[in-house]
C-alpha cells in the first residue's frame, strides 16, 4: 500500500476557500449582466487600477504595442506558434466528416461545425501567461472559429507588450485589455460594447475558473479548471535533481499547486525532499513555490510499478512526468492524464509553452473523463439525416410507430403513421 512520505499540509481544506469564492463571483456576475459596462469599468478599476478610455486596442494601439518586443521575441513567438498551429492542423485533419446509407434509402452522417465566436481569456497577474494566447487563439484558428474575441488583464499597469503580440500574431479579432470575473462576464453575458461569444477557454484564477463554471450552459466552455498540477513518476533511476526541478516549475503557478512524487525508491524521495529545501533557498519564485510545496506537496513510496500506476490513475494529474527506465511503456499503462511526459529529455515545461500540444488541461481528477482543449473543443458535431425514398419512410415509419405506442408517445406515432399512410405501409421486415 503506498506510504507517504511527505504529506500535504493543507490537503482537503479548500472546500470553505471554494464557497466563499463562488459567491463573489456570483455578485461579479450579476453586477455585469444588470450594469453592462459601467459595471466592467468599475471592477476593472477596483481590482486592477484600470480604467482605460477604451478597453478594446485600436489597430494603431496594437501596431505601436508590437513594435515594442524585441525581433528576436517575435521569433519565439512566432516558432511557439507554428509548434501549436502545426499539431492543431494535424488534429484538425484527423477528424472527419460522415455520411453513409444505413438502409436502402436511409442516408446518416455528421458534420462538424466550428463554434461562430469565442472569448479566449490570457491570464496576466503576477506572470504574463503569453503561451496561454497561442494554446486558445491559434487553436481556435484553426477549428476555424468565426470570430475570435481575446482579453487580457493590465500587467504593471498597462498593456504587456509580449502578450498582445502573441494574441495578434495568433489571429484574435478582437484585443481588449481587461481581467478577472470582469473580462470573463463581458464577453460571455455582453454589455453595450462587448458581443456575446459563444464559449469561453483559456485559464485563470480561482475566480476566473469559478465564473466559467457559473456561465457553463449560457456559453461553451473549454473544461473546469483549478490550480495547476504536477505529478512525477520515478523510479531508482531518476535523480533528485531533476525530479525537485520539476515539481518547483510547477509549485511557482500559485500558493495552492499540488506537486507530488511518487516513487519506488525510498533513497530517492528523502533526496527529493532535501533538493527541494535547497533548491527553494535559490529559486526566485521560492515565495510561492515554497507555500505550494509545504502545503499541497506530497511524496508517495510505493512498493512497484503496479502500484505507482494505480496511484496515478486515482490521483489523475494534469500533468504527469515519467522518469523512469523504458519510460514509454507508461503509455499504454497509463489512464488518467490530462498531458503525459515520457522521459528525462521532456519535461512539462516544453508542453507549456512551445512544443506543440495544448496546455490548457484538466485538473482536480477531471483527467478521469476529459482530456485538455484541442481543436475538437472549438468544434460542434452535428448529426443530420434523410429519407430519400417513399419505400423507405414507410418502412421506418411502421417500427417508429410501434415503438412510438409502447412509449404512449401519440403526437410521435402520428408523424410516424402519416408517413405509412401517405408513402405506402406494411413494407417492414418482421
Amino acid at each position: 500500500m503506498p506510504r507517504h512520505v511527505k504529506t500535504a499540509g493543507l490537503a482537503g481544506q479548500q472546500d470553505e476557500a471554494d464557497a466563499k469564492t463562488g459567491q463573489i463571483v456570483e455578485d461579479i456576475l450579476a453586477d455585469v449582466k444588470a450594469h453592462g459596462d459601467a459595471a466592467v469599468r468599475e471592477l476593472s478599476e477596483k481590482f486592477d487600477k484600470w480604467s482605460p478610455a477604451s478597453f478594446r486596442l485600436s489597430n494603431d494601439d496594437i501596431r505601436s504595442l508590437v513594435s515594442k518586443v524585441p525581433q528576436q521575441t517575435i521569433d519565439d513567438i512566432k516558432f511557439a506558434q507554428q509548434q501549436i498551429r502545426n499539431f492543431a492542423e494535424i488534429q484538425r485533419a484527423s477528424i472527419k466528416d460522415v455520411e453513409v446509407e444505413t438502409l436502402p434509402g436511409v442516408v446518416l452522417g455528421h458534420r462538424h461545425i466550428p463554434v461562430g465566436r469565442v472569448g479566449c481569456y490570457v491570464p496576466g497577474g503576477r506572470y504574463p501567461m503569453v503561451a496561454s494566447a497561442h494554446m486558445s487563439v491559434v487553436t481556435a484558428r484553426v477549428a476555424g472559429v468565426g470570430h475570435i474575441a481575446a482579453c487580457t488583464p493590465p500587467n504593471q499597469g498597462g498593456p504587456h507588450p509580449e502578450t498582445i503580440a502573441a494574441m495578434h500574431l495568433g489571429g484574435a479579432d478582437e484585443i481588449y485589455v481587461l481581467g478577472g470575473v470582469q473580462a470573463v462576464a463581458a464577453m460571455a453575458l455582453g454589455t453595450e460594447t462587448f458581443k456575446p461569444v459563444d464559449m469561453l477557454v483559456g485559464p485563470g484564477n480561482a475566480y476566473v475558473a469559478e465564473a466559467k463554471r457559473q456561465l457553463y450552459g449560457r456559453v461553451g466552455i473549454d473544461l473546469f479548471a483549478g490550480p495547476t498540477e504536477i505529478l512525477v513518476i520515478a523510479d531508482e533511476t531518476a535523480d533528485a535533481e531533476m525530479c525537485a526541478t520539476d515539481l518547483l516549475g510547477q509549485a511557482e503557478h500559485g500558493p495552492t499547486s499540488p506537486a507530488i512524487l511518487l516513487t519506488t525508491s525510498e533513497k530517492l524521495a528523502h533526496e527529493t525532499i532535501a533538493e527541494v529545501e535547497r533548491q527553494l533557498t535559490v529559486l526566485p519564485t521560492a515565495d510561492v513555490a515554497g507555500i505550494a510545496w509545504r502545503d499541497y506537496g506530497e511524496v508517495i513510496l510505493c512498493a512497484d510499478d503496479n502500484e505507482m500506476i494505480a496511484a496515478a490513475d486515482r490521483i489523475a494529474a494534469e500533468h504527469v512526468e515519467v522518469l523512469c527506465r523504458e519510460p514509454r511503456r507508461w503509455l499504454d499503462r497509463l489512464k488518467n492524464y490530462g498531458a503525459l511526459f515520457l522521459g528525462p529529455e521532456t519535461n512539462v515545461s516544453f508542453g507549456d509553452k512551445v512544443i506543440g500540444t495544448n496546455h490548457t488541461l484538466p485538473t482536480k481528477g477531471a483527467a478521469r473523463y476529459t482530456g485538455g482543449l484541442w481543436v475538437g473543443k472549438f468544434l460542434k458535431t452535428c448529426t443530420y439525416q434523410e429519407v430519400k425514398t417513399p419505400e423507405a419512410s414507410a418502412m421506418i415509419g411502421e417500427y417508429c410507430s410501434r415503438l412510438c405506442a409502447i412509449e404512449r408517445f401519440w403526437g410521435h406515432k402520428e408523424q410516424a403513421d402519416l408517413r405509412v399512410r401517405r408513402y405506402g405501409g406494411r413494407n417492414a421486415v418482421e
